[in-house]
C-alpha cells in the first residue's frame, strides 16, 4: 500500500514505489547508497517528496508520497509507542531542493518518537546533502540533535549500537521503573481563573489520580486570558507539553478542565498518549469502586452518556454517509452501528434502573411502616463518612484514605436509650462540579436523601480546602432541592488540629467537632441527633451496640 498523495500517479510509478517494500537495509546502517539513489530517481520522476519508514530489522514498513514541500505521516497503529522511549521506526525521505530538515520534520521526530529522521537532498538531479536528526536522551536544553550535513557515501553510522545506547540513556531519565504496570500521568490545568484556584483544583485532581492508582509524574498549570476553543491552550504550547510528557515516559494526559468532544478529538489527533479529562477520571474511579448492582448500573449508564457524543470514526472504514448523488452508501457505517448499540444499551440500563428504583422504594416503605427515623451522612469525598458509620454501629465497611474509597450506599441500625432506633446511612461522597452524567445516573440514589429525617454534613476539618468543600456540598444539596432539610454540621479529624483551632472553627460555623476514629468524641453528636429527632435533650446519651 502506498500512503499519502497518490493522485495523478501512473500505474508504472505506483508499481515502482511498491517495489520499495522488497528492499532490505542492513541492521547496522541507517540507509544504503543504492537505496537512497532509488528514492531520488523516483522523486525526480514524479516531482514529489518520497519517504519510507524502516523498522530496526531493516524492513520497509511504509512508503509515503508527499508533495514538493513535505510529507503527511499516516497512522502508525501497528507500531504503538507503549512504554518504550522510541517507536522503533526511522524516517528516510527526499528533499527536492536540497533544503535542510524543516521545523515540521523536527516536530514529527519529537511527537512521533522516531529513532531518527534523515532527509536526502537533491541538487542538479543528483544526491546532495544528507541531513540527520535524532532525539536527545536528556531533553533539557534542546529536544533534538541535528548533525552537520553529510554526503551519502559518508554514512558511517553504526545504527544498531547507537540506537540501543540512546534508548538506554532515555530509560535512565525516567523517574519511574518501566516495570511498574500503573499509568504514568501528567496533570494539566488550563483556565482563566485566579492562579490559587487553579492550584487548589490541580491538587484535588492529583488526589483523584492517586485514588485511581495513577502515578503522577508531572503537573502543568497555564493561566490564559482566553481559552483556545480547539485545543484549550495554544497549539505550540500543547506540542511542547506532549513532547515533554513523552520525554518523561508519561502514558496519560489528564486535563483538570472538562474537554468538549471537539477538543478531545483535536488533542487526541496530536498525540498517541491517552487523553482524558476530570470527568473521565471520576467515572473510572466510580467504575472501580461500584460493587452492588445499583452502583454498577448507574456507573455504566453515566459512562455511556459521557462517551456517546465523543464516539468518532477514523479512516475510510468509518466514513460518513451523506445524502444526494454520490453520497449514498451500502448501509450503516461502523460508527453509526456503534452509536446505535450505545443508545440501545443506555435504554436497557435506564429500564433496569427503574426496576432497581422500585425495589428501593419497596425497602423504603418497609422502613416507613416501622416508623424508624432515617439519618443520612453526607459530605465531601474522603471526609470520613464510612469510618464514622463503622464506629457508630460497630460495622466493618471498607475504608481507605482515598477519594471515593467507597461508593455503594450502606445502611445500618443505631440504637438509642429508651428503646429508640434509627437507620443511619452512608451515601456516596460529593465533589466540586460533580459531573452532570453522574448527577443524572445517581439521582435516583441521591433522591433517597429526600426521605431522610436528618442529614449529618461531615467535613474534614484538617483539609485546607474545607470551606470550599462545605460550599460544594451545599450547592449540590440545593440542586437536589434538599436545602431545607434539617442537618447537623460535623467537623471530623479534630485530632489533626490543635484544640483551640478546632474550637474556633466549630464556633464560627456552629458545628460539632469529632474524630471518627475515637468513639469517646461522639457524645455531642449523639446528643444533637437525639435532640433533632425527638426534640428533647438527654443527659444520658449512650450508644448501645
Amino acid at each position: 500500500m502506498i500512503y499519502g498523495n497518490t493522485s495523478g500517479l501512473k500505474k508504472r510509478e505506483i508499481q515502482l514505489l511498491e517495489r520499495l517494500y522488497r528492499r532490505r537495509i542492513p541492521k547496522e546502517s541507517v540507509f544504503t547508497t543504492e537505496f537512497v539513489k532509488t528514492l531520488i530517481n523516483l522523486s525526480l520522476d514524479i516531482n514529489r517528496q518520497i519517504g519510507v519508514l524502516i523498522n530496526r530489522a531493516g524492513k520497509v514498513t511504509h512508503v509515503i508520497v508527499g508533495d514538493t514541500g513535505g510529507l503527511f505521516i499516516p497512522e502508525l497503529s501497528d507500531y504503538p509507542l507503549g512504554r518504550k522511549p522510541l517507536r522503533g521506526l526511522r524516517l528516510i525521505h527526499t528533499h527536492l531542493y536540497n533544503e535542510p530538515l524543516s521545523k515540521d520534520d523536527l516536530t514529527d521526530l519529537a511527537l512521533l518518537r522516531f529513532d531518527l529522521i534523515a532527509a536526502v537532498g537533491i541538487k542538479n538531479t543528483q544526491p546532495a546533502d544528507v541531513f540527520i536528526a535524532y532525539l536527545l536522551p536528556d531533553g533539557e536544553s534542546s529536544t533534538v540533535e541535528v548533525l552537520p550535513p553529510l554526503k551519502i557515501h559518508e554514512n558511517r553510522f553504526q545504527f544498531t549500537d547507537f540506537i540501543e545506547a540512546l534508548e538506554e540513556q532515555m530509560k535512565r531519565r525516567y523517574t519511574i521503573s518501566q516495570d511498574d504496570p500503573r499509568e504514568r500521568a501528567i496533570l494539566i490545568s488550563v483556565s482563566t481563573k485566579p492562579r490559587y484556584e487553579m492550584e487548589e483544583s490541580l491538587q484535588e485532581l492529583e488526589e483523584l489520580a492517586v485514588s485511581a492508582d495513577v502515578l503522577v509524574i508531572g503537573k502543568v498549570l497555564q493561566r490564559l486570558k482566553e481559552i483556545n476553543p480547539r485545543y484549550l491552550m495554544g497549539v505550540g504550547k500543547l506540542k511542547e507539553l506532549v513532547i515533554e510528557a513523552m520525554n518523561k515516559g508519561a502514558t496519560l494526559l489528564i486535563f483538570d478542565q472538562n474537554l468538549t468532544p471537539s477538543q478531545m478529538r483535536s488533542i487526541t489527533e496530536m498525540t498517541e498518549l491517552k487523553v482524558i479529562d476530570r470527568t473521565q477520571l471520576i467515572l473510572d474511579i466510580f467504575a472501580r469502586r461500584a460493587h452492588t448492582r445499583d452502583g454498577k448500573v448507574q456507573v455504566e449508564l453515566a459512562q455511556l452518556r459521557y462517551r456517546l457524543p465523543r464516539l468518532v470514526g477514523k479512516g475510510t472504514a468509518m466514513s460518513r454517509l451523506a445524502g444526494g448523488i454520490g453520497g449514498r452508501g451500502p448501509g450503516e457505517t461502523k460508527l453509526e452501528v456503534d452509536r446505535r448499540r450505545v443508545r440501545d444499551r443506555i435504554h436497557h440500563l435506564e429500564k433496569e434502573l427503574e426496576k432497581l428504583s422500585k425495589a428501593r422504594k419497596q425497602r423504603k416503605q418497609k422502613r416507613l411502616a416501622r416508623r424508624l427515623p432515617i439519618v443520612s451522612i453526607i459530605g465531601y469525598t474522603n471526609a470520613g463518612k464510612s469510618t464514622l458509620l463503622n464506629n457508630l454501629t460497630n460495622s466493618r465497611i471498607y475504608t481507605e484514605e482515598k477519594m471515593f474509597a467507597t461508593l455503594d450506599t450502606t445502611s445500618r441500625r443505631l440504637r438509642f436509650p429508651r428503646e429508640r432506633e434509627i437507620i443511619i446511612t452512608d451515601t456516596v461522597g460529593f465533589i466540586r462540579d460533580l459531573p452532570k452524567e453522574l448527577m443524572a445516573a445517581f439521582r435516583s440514589t441521591l433522591e433517597e436523601l429526600q426521605d431522610a429525617d436528618l442529614l449529618i454534613h461531615l467535613v474534614d476539618i484538617s483539609n485546607p480546602r474545607f470551606e470550599q468543600h462545605i460550599e460544594s456540598v451545599e450547592r449540590i444539596l440545593e440542586e437536589l432541592s434538599l436545602s431545607d432539610k434539617p442537618r447537623i454540621l460535623v467537623f471530623n479529624k479534630i485530632d489533626k488540629l490543635s484544640p483551640e483551632e478546632c474550637r474556633n472553627i466549630c464556633t464560627r460555623y456552629g458545628g460539632i467537632g469529632i474524630s471518627a476514629l475515637d468513639r469517646d468524641t461522639f457524645e455531642p453528636l449523639l446528643r444533637a441527633i437525639e435532640f433533632h429527632l425527638w426534640k428533647e435533650q438527654s443527659k444520658e446519651v449512650a450508644l448501645c451496640l
